[in-house]
């Protein structure tokens, strides 16, 4: 993996106060290049580890995942996000600094911060542009988790929520052997039987590595006419509640089809921070909410 650094020195030595760790030009600061303190590589700190991941893809799985840890970060959670869908990375997308580079301090790479309690890692940071894929096996993408978790500077957290690619391939299977404290797993579904087929077999691979299921949520349950006011089923109702009972896994809500919660991925500013004035983001609030009195509790 490349490491990247764009940061420019704009301060002026004579007013260094060696605080190496959380100066933005310490990158190129002669000072702090000879070692003093800078961050060492170590393994990543974290109290809970949170897998988001789904059986099919476009069911919506990065959106819970964004929306998540801005609702931890909200209680006042340290919270990191890492976008380990290494194939289609999204999460910068969603959150709006696609643009953002990363730097070295040390022998850590820097996370981006989004804000004060919420830093995130993606390959998308590590790409010259959005259109350039990545064509890797399963080995060099399982070397690229082991260094998002140990060679990233993600500070002491409270919890790392790990965005993963559809399936239960080598991603999903290399952060269940290597993550420390892992806490569980919360899968997402459409409510349709080809997404809920998928889904049964994401809580089965999870509970074959004995890792708890935290619950499903149904997403894109449902719509409400922007022109009638009328709900419409489009993807059919239901379906994760109904495998959440057959499977005996909690059922964490559901969240209905809406243009504005499109719009919120597109424009990079998370749902769950916009005004809680419509029904579906008191149903967004409901599902997040929900989640952590489960990892809480």
């Amino acid at each position: 993996m490349t490491k990247k650094n764009t940061k420019k020195n704009t301060a002026d030595n004579e007013e260094c106060e060696k605080e190496c760790s959380s100066c933005p030009t310490a990158s190129t600061c002669a000072s702090a290049q000879s070692g003093q303190n800078l961050p060492k590589r170590s393994d990543i700190d974290v109290r809970h580890v949170i897998m988001v991941l789904s059986g099919k893809g476009g069911v919506g799985k990065s959106t819970v995942s964004v929306n998540l840890a801005y609702s931890l970060s909200n209680h006042g959670f340290r919270v990191g996000l890492l976008d380990l869908d290494m194939h289609g990375p999204n999460i910068p997308k969603m959150l709006g600094i696609e643009d953002h580079k990363l730097a070295v301090m040390g022998e850590l790479i820097e996370p981006v911060h989004v804000t004060g309690k919420l830093s995130v890692m993606s390959m998308a940071f590590l790409l010259p542009d959005t259109s350039t894929p990545i064509i890797w096996r399963g080995p060099m993408k399982m070397a690229a988790i082991q260094q998002f978790l140990k060679e990233v500077n993600w500070g002491t957290l409270d919890y790392l929520v790990v965005d993963l690619p559809p399936g239960t391939g080598d991603e999903a299977l290399t952060i269940a052997q290597i993550a420390p404290n892992l806490r569980g797993a919360v899968i997402v579904t459409t409510p349709q039987d080809v997404a809920t087929l998928d889904a049964r077999k994401s809580v089965k691979f999870i509970e074959k590595l004995e890792i708890p299921v935290l619950g499903i949520i149904e997403n894109m349950s449902g719509m409400i006419c922007p022109h009638c006011g009328e709900e419409i089923d489009l993807f059919g109702k239901g379906g994760g509640k109904k495998i959440a009972e057959e499977l005996s896994v909690p059922y964490l809500g559901s969240i209905p089809l809406d243009i504005d919660m499109r719009k919120a991925g597109d424009e990079g500013r998370p749902f769950i921070i916009r005004r809680g004035d419509s029904p579906t983001w008191a149903c967004v609030d409901k599902v997040m909410e929900a989640l952590i009195r489960v990892v809480e509790g």
